[in-house]
Parts: structure tokens; sequence; C-alpha cells
């Protein structure tokens, strides 16, 4: 399993930006498998749910039989990391999700699907972000989330000038609603990794 030098990391690879987010793991010096069987879950020390569609991300982990084993691996104390689609399917409860649409849960959050509007809406921002000393983040939002309700159990990690919330964490989990992965930030999966180190 996880050593304190090299942990060994999986990314959902069921739909999404799947081999951006293992270029920028393997970039940190971290043993990548692209999960999608819950043998190969059980075989990584932290998980990272990419950005996509996250209802085909829900429904493709049924069909691989896939939700439980990501529930039960959370529940466990699994690192994980939610960008965008991730984040929506790491949080407690989403708003104007299609019809029987489910999540993994752990985030004790409230998100919108599709917040800012469609593909064409998508937008780009400097955020600063307390848990980098207060250093600035370029960050990239494509059809993103928003989290429209922090409960008490999360933690707010970042969010835009008009104080909507667009990063949250709480434990070992993290969610951002932007993609990191496209713009080489490696911060977010940086504080990802302090958490699967931490689980060690």
């Amino acid at each position: 399993m996880v050593s304190a030098t090299r942990p060994h990391v999986g990314v959902l690879a069921l739909q999404g930006d799947v081999r951006e987010h293992a270029a920028v793991l393997q970039a940190l010096d971290v043993e990548v498998s692209l999960v999608r069987r819950p043998e190969e879950l059980a075989a990584v020390d932290g998980l990272v749910i990419p950005g996509g569609e996250s209802s085909v991300i829900d429904k493709l982990s049924r069909a691989f039989g896939m939700r439980e084993p990501i529930m039960a691996a959370r529940e466990a104390g699994m690192p994980m990391y939610g960008t965008c689609a991730g984040l929506i399917l790491l949080a407690d409860s989403i708003v104007d999700g299609i019809e029987g649409q489910q999540t993994f849960g752990g985030l004790d959050v409230v998100v919108r699907r599709n917040a800012f509007g469609s593909q064409v809406d998508s937008f780009e921002t400097d955020l600063v972000v307390p848990a980098f000393d207060d250093q600035s983040v370029h960050a990239v939002f494509i059809r993103a989330p928003l989290v429209e309700q922090v409960g008490e159990l999360a933690e707010v990690v970042a969010s835009l000038d008009d104080g909507r919330v667009v990063a949250v964490r709480q434990g070992a989990l993290l969610g951002t609603s932007f993609h990191p992965e496209v713009t080489g930030e490696t911060r977010f999966h940086e504080l990802f990794l302090q958490a699967v180190r931490a689980a060690a």
C-alpha cells in the first residue's frame, strides 16, 4: 500500500477527464492506476473522481458495480478528491440532478449542477485560497457546479469574489467546482496527497 514518499492513487476511469488527472499525479511522483472495478479500487490509497458528466458517472458506477465499493471505501476513510462532476458525486445532496441521480456522498454540502450555465458560459478567474497562504489560483470553470450550502462538518477552501463557494473539504475529502488539472495547477492535488499520506 502507501509509502511515505510515493502513494498509490486511483483515478476513477468511467468517464471524464481521466488522463489529465493521471498526468498531474504522475508529475507529482505518484503511482497512478485507472480504476474501473472494485478490485482496482481496493489496491489504491486514494481516489480522484474527475470532471465529466455527473449523471453518466453515477450510472456507470452502478453498472460497473462501483457505487457501493466507493461509498464503503469513503466511509472507511479513503481520501478522495472530486473536481467538477467529482464534487457533485461527493456531495451529500444535489440540486437540479436528473431523475434518479445519486451521489457517493461524504461532503456535508448541497451542490447545484451546471450552476453557471452551459458550456458557452464557461469562464476563468483567479481565486485567493487561504490554505495556500492566500496565494491566488487561476481557476477554469466548465459547466461548473456551485456549493450552495455548506454544512457544519464541511470547511470552505475557496470562494469567488462574491462569496459563492467553489471548493470545500471535510476530513480526507476535497472537492472543487473548477478544473486545476487543465491549467497545470498542482496545489489541490498536493493538498489531496497530504490527506493520502496522513491516512497511511
